[in-house]
């Protein structure tokens, strides 16, 4: 059975986009998931990418550009500048690690449920309230996030490490053994790959 290693962060607009892709492709092909949250800031610091604020002007033009036509392509609303961002990733993170070792509810909905909260209903995705939320519609005990949140931030800095080896540089970042696909625009090539075609 194939497996895929998923590194994101629920503040990307991109881990947005991808929507629930990733688990249509992954039931399709039969493949497990681990959703392995990832503070993006330093993963970008150390493998050479630039924070948006530091990057040059076309290129956070041309983002907005994208972000906008990738949004109607793709049938997902989105702000373009949401009242809550950017905002501290590790509070959400935490809750998906948890409820992810807890197990019982919809880790993908909750994962999306997150980013769809921040880039689509302006809701800040720091505050407990709005993760309990989230984590109680994707079926899972908001008490978790509590409960799980050491052991999460540990992981949280695994992750990091583990993406920066495993040589992940941006997201989101699928990793199915030594293959590696960049972003939502690579979901299909990623269930090419799965299906044997790539």
């Amino acid at each position: 059975m194939a497996h895929i290693d998923y590194y994101f962060t629920p503040v990307s607009p991109y881990v947005y986009l991808a929507g629930m892709r990733l688990e249509a492709v992954a039931r399709e092909a039969g493949a497990t998931v681990t959703y392995k949250p990832v503070d993006a800031a330093q993963l970008f610091a150390r493998t050479g990418g630039l924070p948006l604020a530091q990057r040059h002007d076309s290129r956070k033009a041309y983002r907005l550009q994208e972000l906008r036509r990738q949004s109607i392509k793709l049938g997902l609303p989105i702000n373009l500048q949401p009242m809550f961002w950017p905002v501290n990733p590790a509070p959400a993170s935490y809750a998906i690690i948890a409820a992810q070792m807890a197990g019982g509810g919809d880790i993908g909905a909750l994962a999306h449920g997150l980013t769809r909260a921040c880039w689509a209903e302006q809701r800040d995705i720091s505050d407990d309230e709005v993760i309990g939320a989230v984590m109680q519609a994707a079926g899972f005990d908001p008490a978790i996030a509590q409960k799980g949140m050491l052991a999460a931030a540990e992981t949280y800095a695994v992750n990091l490490e583990e993406a920066v080896g495993r040589g992940v540089f941006g997201v989101p970042f699928y990793v199915v053994g030594t293959e590696c696909f960049w972003g939502q625009d690579h979901i299909d090539d990623l269930a090419a790959h799965l299906a044997g075609r790539l």
